[in-house]
């Protein structure tokens, strides 16, 4: 596997355009396989688990290809297939996602337990659950999952957790069956909101999308359409905490502040000054330095702190003196970062859910590993502020979730290379 390379002490600044969201972008895609024509997908970012998903795509018989750096040209009509190969379904867990469009146009899906970070035990009981309510027929077999259905049925559905996937899932599928589906105590990520716009731009009828309950009313056709992808949350966090971990003023271009709820207000009661330029762009300024403070962070469904900003804070906290304390409360093994930042000299304490991080203490370079994308990205970070160079393995775990990664920090005066 390649390597992230990190000589830390360069401070940020400039400006960054952030790309469209991974998260929002696989279950639109897998979302294409319901529609009678083509569909024109904008702000696609160019990533490994993209890739996967056109991959995906193509073994069950679309067309896909590139239509330039970002756009992205689906056809589905072909699609006869509804075994997806299990080598796909391993290296990425949102190749789960075409579960439940398969299910609506075809009447069979087969599934394998999916791969993706190692951050817990992440089962696809809600997924299968949700779609046996809208009239799937789960049969086991050797090591795969069949599901058949003579034609999905509209349900009323309480999901026991609000699993983003579980959601997604069974809005796509709910939108191809006959009559009304209810999803209660469903998630209410932006990624939800996109997908149900994108769903009603091929005809769809999403209704409460970004609350706790969903409505869909089932459509026997979806047409093709044009449509573009939001600007990914987590990436925003990601530059904005490297730029307030390494220090300096940086622009964010095409940023939604309101998808981030948990994260500015709390970098700005540590002393980051967050602005908002307007709807779609944002300042993050950093302070020559922190005064001490003590922060306490539990991590949450939307709209409580993303779980998938936990790493890239705990990083950004060494920075800051003080005794602090994070919670995962999403899920059970995502604090393995902790000792990979601890052979950085980084001061942490820390079980399968909660890390105490003693921060102000300076930082040495290291060989770690990037346990998963997001543990890459934090010690990416964590870099940025090593008095020594950092050697990251795991590259293309990092490359699944971040375009250009290296690239895009070396314009912002950051000296990070790739081998």
């Amino acid at each position: 596997m390649g390597e992230f390379v990190v000589r830390g002490g360069n401070r940020l600044e400039g400006a960054v355009r952030i790309n469209g969201a991974k998260n929002a972008a696989l279950p639109i895609m897998a979302a294409t396989i319901m529609a009678h024509d083509p569909v024109l997908l904008h702000g696609i970012p160019r990533l490994r688990d993209v890739d996967v998903m056109i991959r995906v795509l193509q073994s069950v018989g679309a067309t896909v290809q590139w239509a330039s750096n970002h756009d992205l040209l689906i056809d589905p009509r072909p699609i006869q297939h509804y075994v997806v190969p299990s080598e796909l379904m391993q290296e990425m867990r949102a190749s789960l996602f075409v579960t439940g469009p398969l299910l609506a146009r075809l009447g069979q899906a087969q599934v394998f337990q999916p791969g993706g970070c190692n951050i817990g035990d992440r089962p696809i009981d809600l997924h299968v659950e949700g779609l046996r309510h809208l009239g799937a027929v789960p049969l086991e077999g050797d090591g795969t999952l069949l599901l058949q259905c003579q034609k999905l049925q509209g349900a009323d559905i309480h999901l026991s957790y609000p699993s983003v996937g579980a959601t997604e899932n069974i809005m796509m599928a709910a939108s191809r069956a006959i009559g009304d589906t209810r999803i209660r105590n469903a998630a209410m990520e932006p990624e939800i909101v996109d997908l149900a716009q994108f769903l009603e731009t091929m005809g769809a009828v999403v209704r409460g999308a970004g609350t706790s309950e969903i409505r869909i009313v089932g459509q026997e056709h979806l047409c093709g359409s044009e449509y573009t992808i939001i600007p990914d949350r987590i990436e925003a966090g990601t530059f904005a905490l490297a730029t307030a971990t390494a220090g300096g003023h940086v622009l964010l271009k095409n940023c939604l502040p309101d998808h981030v709820p948990g994260l500015w207000g709390r970098m700005r009661e540590i002393g980051v000054d967050v602005r908002e330029i307007d709807a779609e762009n944002m300042e993050i300024i950093a302070p020559e330095r922190y005064r001490p403070a003590s922060i306490s962070l539990h991590t949450n469904p939307y709209p409580g702190f993303a779980t998938d900003l936990q790493p890239q804070f705990m990083a950004f906290l060494l920075k800051v003196p003080g005794v602090h304390l994070i919670s995962e409360r999403v899920f059970e093994s995502r604090l393995g970062h902790a000792r990979e930042l601890r052979r950085m000299g980084a001061q942490i304490v820390a079980d399968q859910r909660v890390a105490m991080i003693y921060g102000g203490h300076s930082l040495h370079g290291a060989q770690v590993r990037a346990l998963d994308l997001r543990a890459g990205a934090a010690l990416v970070i964590a870099g940025l502020i090593a008095e020594t160079p950092t050697v990251i393995a795991g590259r293309e775990i990092i490359e699944r979730g971040y375009e250009n990664l290296a690239t895009r920090l070396q314009g912002l005066g950051a000296d990070v290379t790739l081998t």
